[in-house]
């Protein structure tokens, strides 16, 4: 009992740390690993408060926060200032803290990016890295990290074992990137995003610019914001809205994870991602939507061909979307040394861009060595919309999706996507996500296969896919209507 005590204790807070009124506390045992751990109750159907009432258990109840009632950015906010504060006094425990503090956040994808957001804004001096709990439907940014992409338990034995692995995590840097969003005002109706579902958290958080700001322009909206592991546009992102909004209007109908894999399935087939060429004009082409540029070169931009067929454009950061797939890959030598095309890494001030035809070619990311179709590597790409081209498009950033309005009468619709900075992430030995500065990784795989897979191949491998382009084995294709 005394052992699992005093392991409890390497990640206990005091309260005169968290309450900037409380009274100061005698303490002596500084511990190793405090964290602050942030949770989304509504995540994973019941798990997320079972996940709640476990953590406070154990912990600190004051150093466990529940994201429906505190927002990240106000207690995040109010327990630095406190630091600092007490750091002025030469309080020495509480120097401690700041240096060794990390945060544990348990939700989806959007969760993890909107703490994500919130740390990288407040521009600390040890900023603390993250590690995060996979209670989402795609959990990609746990997956990426080790930290697995299953519903974990929520037992004290579990919630002890997570910690542990928190305690022994190691520190890694990943590329940030900063999204800006601009439109003219329309003359009539608005360019907020159609209901029921908001913009992305990590969109929130800058909120829309203000008269101020240099990226301000008269007559404009213009939306900022952040991601860490991708931002997607076309089909994929109309079938994971049409999922978050049924959840959205209908909480009780999504209970665990089975279901919510039925109901994914479900809506790929009535969107018609399976069948995309019969069921979407060919205004929902990626190419005929927008014109599209990347910057191979710092401050040169060059055109990027999107081949007709794609409804879907994918730029990743990490090497996971969708539910653990990797769309890029690992290009091979011939790839890398006449198409300048390089093994993703998380810390390299690249995007991978990807393009997906339909839900069939998505199918092949489970062959072996499968991959999207790879379109660039670039330092920021942005997208320059076509006048009239269409009265919408639905956009996804961190496995949160939107439906935008885009003005009809306007031909300055623009989203460009730049290299931001790094943020901190926590990292287990299982690790998926791969650091340039690691000798150990390669810049290239020896793959024969030089082809692109053809549609013919694409429709025979009928794995199980992820949750935007899978049907569950468990679900009967015959009811889906």
């Amino acid at each position: 009992m005394g052992d699992r005590k005093h392991s409890l204790e390497e990640f206990y807070i005091p309260n005169y740390i968290l309450l900037p009124d409380s009274n100061p506390e005698d303490v002596s045992h500084v511990p190793s690993c405090p964290v602050l751990v942030f949770i989304n109750s509504k995540s994973g159907g019941q798990l997320g408060g079972e996940l709640l009432k476990t953590y406070r258990s154990l912990l600190n109840e004051n150093q466990v926060f529940d994201l429906g009632e505190d927002t990240p950015d106000k207690v995040l906010h109010k327990i630095y200032v406190n630091l600092e504060k007490l750091k002025c006094r030469q309080d020495n425990f509480a120097t401690e803290i700041y240096k060794r503090l990390r945060v544990i956040v348990a939700g989806g994808d959007g969760t993890a990016g909107w703490l994500l957001g919130v740390i990288s804004d407040l521009k600390l001096s040890y900023p603390p890295p993250v590690a995060t709990v996979p209670l989402g439907t795609g959990n990609n940014l746990p997956f990426s990290f080790g930290w697995g992409k299953r519903n974990p338990g929520t037992d004290h034995q579990s919630v002890k074992s997570f910690l542990n692995q928190v305690l022994i995590a190691k520190e890694v840097k990943i590329d940030s990137w900063h999204i800006l969003m601009r439109m003219k005002s329309p003359k009539e109706g608005c360019c907020d995003p159609i209901a029921p579902l908001d913009l992305p958290h990590s969109l929130h958080a800058f909120h829309r610019v203000s008269k101020t700001d240099s990226e301000n322009k008269e007559g404009y909206h213009t939306f900022r914001g952040g991601f860490w592991n991708y931002f997607s546009m076309g089909m994929d992102a109309q079938v994971s809205y049409a999922f978050h909004s049924e959840r959205k209007l209908h909480p009780e109908k999504f209970k665990n994870q089975l279901v919510n894999q039925s109901t994914y399935a479900k809506l790929v087939c009535t969107q018609g991602w399976f069948c995309a060429p019969l069921f979407h004009p060919p205004s929902r082409n990626i190419g005929q939507l927008a014109r599209v540029k990347v910057m191979k070169k710092q401050g040169h931009w060059d055109d990027l061909h999107i081949p007709p067929s794609v409804r879907s454009i994918v730029c990743l950061n990490l090497p996971s979307f969708s539910g653990g797939l990797n769309p890029w890959g690992t290009p091979n030598k011939r790839k890398t040394q006449y198409r300048d095309l390089t093994a993703p890494f998380v810390d390299d001030g690249l995007l991978e861009v990807v393009g997906f035809r339909d839900a069939w070619h998505g199918l092949v990311l489970y062959a072996p060595k499968g991959h999207g179709m790879r379109l660039a590597q670039a330092h920021g790409i942005r997208f320059e919309f076509n006048k009239g081209a269409a009265d919408h498009t639905f956009m996804r950033i961190d496995g949160e999706p939107w439906k935008q309005p885009l003005p009809v009468d306007d031909d300055t619709v623009v989203i460009e996507i730049s290299h931001l900075g790094q943020v901190n992430m926590l990292a287990t030995k299982d690790s998926r996500s791969k650091s340039v500065s690691d000798p150990m990784t390669p810049r290239s795989q020896d793959d024969s296969s030089e082809e692109e897979y053809s549609e013919d191949w694409e429709e025979k491998r009928k794995f199980g896919a992820a949750d935007t382009f899978k049907i569950p084995f468990e679900v009967d294709i015959a009811t889906l209507s």
